[in-house]
């Protein structure tokens, strides 16, 4: 075998694995005893008040789960000061207390393809219900499947990662959205770099 044929071969195998990670196709549904048992775990892992007060928003989402991917939408007020209890040994900075729990989660979100996609500060103000809060920031995150999210969710709270989230966060507004126009194409786009990378490779043996 050429050493040009193998570049193009190893390119494509690591397409491969990128398309069976990234997933997204249809799956199949959420059963309403898997959405059951997963409320139920949640309960009993749950790391504080916040956690459980969101359980029936949590199954609601759930058994609304068609098996497609989705984004998730989440809009976040930080607190004045962060919610740690006395002696906690962190600072009273909201800021730094959502970077803790962004740290915490991410390798729980990358494993299962589920990745942010647009985070944003707010940058002044345009139409906006005079009841509405001031958010800080606003962030998207693509989800594999709402199984991915279900298993993400209880990972975190098994790891205690939302003690940083709800001590971070006075306000928050999250739903589900799903593109019907985006430019975010990452399968054509991994296809396009490995392309270009096996193309660079054979030229330069």
């Amino acid at each position: 075998m050429s050493l040009s044929l193998s570049i193009w071969l190893l390119c494509l195998l690591g397409y491969a694995v990128f398309h069976l990670w990234w997933g997204g196709r249809q799956v199949q549904p959420l059963s309403a005893a898997e959405v059951q048992a997963g409320i139920a775990r949640l309960r009993e892992v749950a790391s504080g008040p916040n956690s459980l007060a969101h359980l029936d928003e949590v199954a609601q989402l759930l058994a609304s789960d068609d098996g497609r991917s989705f984004v998730m939408f989440n809009a976040v007020l930080y607190r004045h000061k962060a919610q740690y209890p006395e002696n906690a040994g962190y600072s009273d900075d909201p800021r730094q207390a959502d970077q803790r729990y962004g740290r915490a989660i991410m390798w729980p979100l990358i494993k299962r393809a589920c990745v942010p996609i647009f985070i944003a500060r707010k940058n002044g103000r345009f139409v906006n219900d005079a009841q509405a809060p001031e958010w800080h920031y606003v962030a998207m995150v693509r989800y594999r499947s709402m199984r991915d999210f279900l298993k993400f969710a209880i990972e975190i709270e098994q790891t205690g990662a939302v003690f940083h989230k709800w001590a971070a966060i006075e306000q928050t507004h999250v739903f589900p959205v799903r593109p019907l126009i985006s430019l975010f194409v990452p399968r054509v786009m991994v296809a396009l770099v490995l392309t270009l990378l096996a193309q660079a490779l054979t030229a330069l043996v």
